[in-house]
């Protein structure tokens, strides 16, 4: 009878690591619609997620919870929805507010070194800290680029020269990636 119940247990395990795809579709009023369960045949797979590693590695998403309120905090004072500043925190780091990238950039929003006097931060380990000044940097890019968040996010990745250079998203395959699991993300997070 053991052998029994931890044969059915085993069954119902996942066979492989666990990933959460993002679908699409337009419906006939041209809305876009995003969601990682389908539930209509019109939905296309729209991005792959990557498998995500247990424990606290890099690709470890954490609680996204835990921020809501400085995210809702650093969105009025700043004037951007709660979902847009989620989802790139999302992105950016997995919600991990000690999180480091290949480029040195630190903290839940990324911010680089260099930028941390320009936003007033001190310690961008600090997820208030860090969250106000994504926040304001974001706003700045989307008002340097007339409120089209698709420049605005490609200059949040990378750099508001390279947008500059190119006067649209640069032809970088991981700023055009970043962007879509942006967007994907934004659309999910209104949803909620």
């Amino acid at each position: 009878m053991k052998a029994l119940v931890v044969g059915v247990c085993l069954l119902l395990l996942p066979a492989g690591p666990v990933s959460a795809h993002i679908y699409h579709y337009v419906d006939r009023d041209g809305v876009h619609h995003f969601t990682n369960t389908p539930t209509d045949p019109n939905y296309i797979l729209y991005m792959k997620e990557e498998s995500r590693k247990s424990g606290a590695g890099e690709n470890t998403i954490y609680d996204s919870g835990t921020y809501d309120p400085i995210i809702r905090k650093a969105g009025a004072r700043h004037g951007l929805e709660f979902s847009l500043i989620k989802a790139v925190i999302r992105v950016e780091s997995g919600f991990n507010p000690r999180a480091i990238s290949k480029k040195g950039a630190r903290g839940l929003m990324q911010i680089m070194p260099e930028n941390c006097q320009d936003l007033s931060v001190a310690d961008p380990f600090d997820p208030s800290q860090n969250i106000m000044a994504g926040t304001l940097y974001l706003k700045r890019l989307l008002k340097r680029y007339k409120n089209k968040l698709s420049l605005a996010l490609a200059a949040y990745n990378a750099g508001p020269t390279a947008v500059d250079k190119y006067k649209r998203i640069p032809p970088y395959k991981e700023t055009k990636a970043y962007v879509r699991k942006v967007m994907a993300f934004y659309s999910q997070y209104k949803k909620v």
